[in-house]
C-alpha cells in the first residue's frame, strides 16, 4: 500500500488557511501544478451525523480556481458583496429585501385572496 503523502496525484499544499464559521469550515489552499503554477483550492467541510449514528462524517465541496482565474473570480465576488451589503438582509431581518423590478418587498406584498382564486 502507498503513504497517502505523495502518491503522485495530490499536489503539494504551499500555504493553507482554515476559516471556521459556524457549523462550517472553509480551507483555503495554495498548491502547485507540475509546471509549478499557483492554484487555489477553496474547500467547504461541515460535519453532519447519520441517523441513528453517534460518529460524525464531514461532506466537503471543493472548488478549484486557477490563476487565470483570479481577478474575475474576486470581481464577481466583491460584486455579489457588494450587492449584498446594499440591498441585503439587516441582522436576520427581510425589511431591505425589495424585487428589483416591482419595488415591492417580496415577503410582506402578500394577499391571501389571491390563494382563492
Amino acid at each position: 500500500m502507498q503513504d497517502s503523502e505523495n502518491n503522485g496525484n495530490s499536489r503539494e499544499v504551499i500555504f493553507t488557511k482554515a476559516v471556521k464559521a459556524g457549523k462550517r469550515t472553509y480551507f483555503f489552499d495554495v498548491k502547485s501544478t507540475r509546471a509549478n503554477d499557483f492554484f487555489i483550492t477553496i474547500t467547504e467541510s461541515k460535519k453532519k451525523f447519520n441517523m441513528g449514528d453517534d460518529k460524525p462524517f464531514y461532506e466537503k465541496h471543493k472548488i478549484f480556481l486557477y490563476k487565470e482565474d483570479f481577478e474575475k473570480f474576486i470581481e464577481g465576488l466583491n460584486d455579489a458583496i457588494t450587492h449584498i451589503k446594499a440591498n441585503g438582509l439587516n441582522d436576520g431581518k427581510a425589511d431591505n429585501i425589495t424585487d428589483s423590478k416591482s419595488g415591492s418587498n417580496p415577503f410582506t406584498d402578500i394577499s391571501f385572496d389571491d390563494e382563492e382564486k
